[in-house]
C-alpha cells in the first residue's frame, strides 16, 4: 500500500470503530465529508449529510445492534479513491433493528450475514458508504420467509447457508439448483 490508501484504510478503521465499539456517533461521522451519503442498499435506509447522519447513527443504527454483535473482515481492497470490504456480521436478532429490518420486531434468533461494504473517499474522508447483503437470506434466518414451504419452495433463498458457503471452502455448492429441480420436476 501506498500512502493514500494506508490513509483511506486508516480512515475506514476508526469509522468501523466508531461504530461497532466506541458507538460513538460523533466519531463515525467525524471521518466522513459533509455531503456523505450512507445507504444501506437492500432496504434503502440510510442518510445524507452531516446531520442527518449523525442522528441517524445515534438515533437507530449504534443502539440497534445487538450486545452480542461480532463483524468478521474477510476481505479488503483498496485504491486510491475506495476501500471495498467484505465481512461477514453475526448477533442475535434481540432488539428492533430498523436499519435493516424496518418494521419487524426482535425474534430472539441468531443471524449470521455477508456484507460488502463499497466506500468512496474525497480529500481524505468517506464520502459514500454502499453497503449491501442479502436480505431474504436475513429474513429466513429469522424465522420470517420460510423458503421450503408452498411456493416459496422453489425461490432461490438459502438463510445461514449462504453465509457458511462463503466463510466454509468446503461447504457443498449448488444445493439451490438441485433444490429447486427436485421441486419443478
Amino acid at each position: 500500500m501506498n500512502d493514500s490508501t494506508t490513509e483511506l484504510v486508516q480512515v475506514w478503521d476508526a469509522h468501523v470503530a466508531a461504530e461497532f465499539q466506541d458507538k460513538d456517533a460523533d466519531a463515525a461521522v467525524a471521518t466522513m465529508c459533509d455531503d456523505a451519503t450512507l445507504l444501506h442498499v437492500p432496504v434503502a435506509t440510510g442518510a445524507r449529510g452531516t446531520e442527518e447522519l449523525r442522528r441517524f447513527y445515534a438515533d437507530v443504527f449504534i443502539p440497534s445492534w445487538p450486545d452480542d454483535l461480532s463483524v468478521e473482515t474477510v476481505s479488503r481492497t483498496v485504491d486510491d479513491t475506495r476501500v471495498v470490504e467484505e465481512l461477514i456480521v453475526r448477533g442475535t436478532h434481540d432488539r428492533p433493528m430498523p436499519f435493516w429490518l424496518p418494521g419487524v420486531a426482535p425474534t430472539e434468533r441468531r443471524f449470521e450475514v455477508a456484507h460488502a461494504a463499497v466506500v468512496a473517499f474525497r480529500n481524505g474522508l468517506i464520502a459514500s458508504e454502499h453497503v449491501y447483503w442479502d436480505q431474504a437470506s436475513l429474513l429466513v434466518q429469522l424465522g420470517l420467509f420460510d423458503p421450503t414451504q408452498g411456493e416459496a419452495e422453489s425461490l432461490p433463498v438459502l438463510g445461514v447457508a449462504q453465509t457458511r458457503a462463503y466463510a466454509d471452502p468446503t461447504y457443498p455448492l449448488n444445493e439451490l439448483i438441485e433444490r429447486v429441480q427436485r421441486v419443478v420436476r
